[in-house]
This record gives C-alpha cells, sequence and structure tokens, in this order.
C-alpha cells in the first residue's frame, strides 16, 4: 500500500503544470499573438498569459504555447478528459485574477466559444491608455 501511494506522489508531482498532449508538441505561438494584436506589447501579452498559466497551474516557459483562437473550455478539455466539467477551482482563480489584474469581469463576457484572444481582446479595451 505504501508503495502505491508513493507512486501516486511521485507521479502527481511529474505531472504537475504538464501541458495536456496536443500542446506538449507546439512551438512558440508568440507570433500568432503578434498578428493577432500588432499594437499591444509583448509585455502585454506575456503578461495576460502569465495570469492565465498561474491560474491553470502551468508552467510560465510553456505560455507562448497557447494560441490566440485557443477555447478556455477545449483547454481545460484537453487538461481533464476524464472529468465531465472543468475544475471549477481553476476558473475561479482565473476570474478572480482577470479582475484584480486587468479590471475584467469574466462571468460578464462568458461564453462556451470564448477563446483566449477574445479574452485579451477585452483586456486590451479595458485598459487606460496610458499603459
Amino acid at each position: 500500500m505504501a508503495i502505491l501511494v508513493l507512486l501516486a506522489v511521485a507521479w502527481s508531482a511529474l505531472t504537475f503544470g504538464q501541458l495536456p498532449n496536443p500542446l506538449l508538441t507546439r512551438t512558440s505561438q508568440g507570433r500568432s499573438w503578434r498578428r493577432a494584436f500588432p499594437r499591444a506589447s509583448n509585455r502585454q501579452i506575456r503578461e495576460f498569459l502569465s495570469v492565465f498559466t498561474s491560474a491553470f497551474d502551468f508552467r510560465d516557459v510553456d505560455m507562448l504555447k497557447f494560441r490566440p483562437d485557443d477555447q478556455l473550455i477545449g483547454i481545460c478539455r484537453a487538461l481533464h478528459p476524464s472529468k465531465w466539467a472543468a475544475d471549477a477551482a481553476e476558473f475561479d482563480t482565473f476570474a478572480r485574477d482577470l479582475r484584480t489584474r486587468f479590471g475584467v469581469v469574466l462571468e460578464d463576457i462568458w461564453d462556451e466559444g470564448l477563446t483566449l484572444g477574445a479574452l485579451f481582446s477585452h483586456i486590451q479595451q479595458a485598459r487606460p491608455a496610458s499603459r
């Protein structure tokens, strides 16, 4: 029994923060973000993606593997393929961080097909011009 517990702990430590399989082999999507948002700075894009990766316990080094057309629900389904619904705690954390950091209320703009790019666009519109 102790061996099974140790194996479970080791497995979870190895997979913590790991991207779902479809995203593991992606190269940097930085160009996709720059094409979709030519007026946004690299810092703004990375800040947004950092908030996202942090809320979902992904590593910051993987932030640019996400594309603007990635749907939030699709990412969650890839992350939790055996669950019927995505982990509400991840969305709660993400919603709180979006409100705190960018002043955007996720519940106000939520749509089943919401993409990272559409969300970033809302953030860009909500930012003061001086930022």
